[in-house]
């Protein structure tokens, strides 16, 4: 491949503890890629003395200008919750990892999508089930969106069970702010494909259009969650790629794969495959 060619594919980017930042700090700088922060969904860290963390994460990314976001709060609650108790720990949880993204300067904090497998196939046993849905995750976030908006941090939601993918992208229009954008998983998406009747990856990108402005790149079998190297699972990533080539978003591309040691080796699949650098 040319050099003008190379320099006209998408930046791949990472999503990574603050641990290994030393081990991928030169790949970072150097490519000045997007960087995903995995430390902050952690209650007991956000709850704790999370400021060495921070200080951390500012010492290791000196001389970085990729664009920087962290992975937000998600375990054991739905930014849709019913419970007018439990919204407030959720709300607690969004406004700490914006606390996070103001101390090391991230500008996009992923969130969770709120649909479930169990609510794609009930949306029709009741009239206005989406509408509630939606009004749930407002009553959650709109406080959450509105200081995002003051902050400069753009929430994304993530698709996690989601069956049709058009509804994050209808959830997230329905705040009505340069704010709340769409992420898409690919091993998730592509579990919904092959367990849950759902679309393929490609799909997902179409569906989301210019609101799609992260995307984790993670490779899987279509039947559970792997986080493999891409060409371990069975995505069709140049359908992927030629989905994302049509987008004016300009999407963080992050290689979220469980074992981080093996990044360079999961970029590497698609540079070789001439569909990013």
């Amino acid at each position: 491949m040319n050099d003008t060619a190379s320099t006209s594919l998408p930046t791949l980017g990472a999503a990574m503890p603050t641990r290994m930042l030393a081990t991928y700090r030169d790949w970072l700088i150097d490519g000045q890629r997007d960087l995903e922060i995995q430390d902050f969904f952690k209650a007991d860290l956000l709850n704790g003395n999370w400021k060495p963390v921070a200080a951390e994460i500012g010492k290791q990314l000196v001389g970085h200008k990729g664009r920087l976001g962290i992975h937000g709060p998600f375990w054991g609650f739905t930014i849709g919750t019913e419970d007018p108790d439990v919204r407030q720990v959720v709300r607690k949880r969004m406004m700490q990892g914006l606390d996070v993204c103001e101390e090391i300067g991230a500008t996009q904090m992923v969130v969770h999508s709120p649909f479930t497998t169990w609510d794609y196939n009930n949306v029709g046993n009741k009239a206005g089930y989406l509408d509630e849905a939606f009004a749930r995750v407002h009553a959650t976030l709109d406080n959450v969106v509105a200081r995002a908006e003051k902050v400069g941090v753009t929430l994304v939601i993530e698709n996690i069970e989601d069956v049709d993918p058009s509804w994050r992208v209808r959830l997230a229009e329905s705040f009505n702010s340069e704010r709340v954008r769409v992420s898409i998983d690919t091993g998730h998406a592509h579990y919904a494909h092959g367990s849950t009747g759902a679309p393929p990856v490609d799909y997902y990108v179409a569906a989301a259009g210019d609101m799609l402005e992260h995307i984790h790149l993670q490779d899987a079998d279509g039947y559970a969650d792997r986080h493999w190297v891409m060409g371990e699972g069975t995505i069709r990533w140049p359908s992927v790629f030629r989905a994302l080539s049509a987008l004016t978003s300009n999407p963080r591309l992050i290689i979220e794969i469980r074992d981080h040691s093996r990044i360079l080796e999961a970029a590497a699949y698609l540079t070789e495959a001439g569909l990013a650098r």
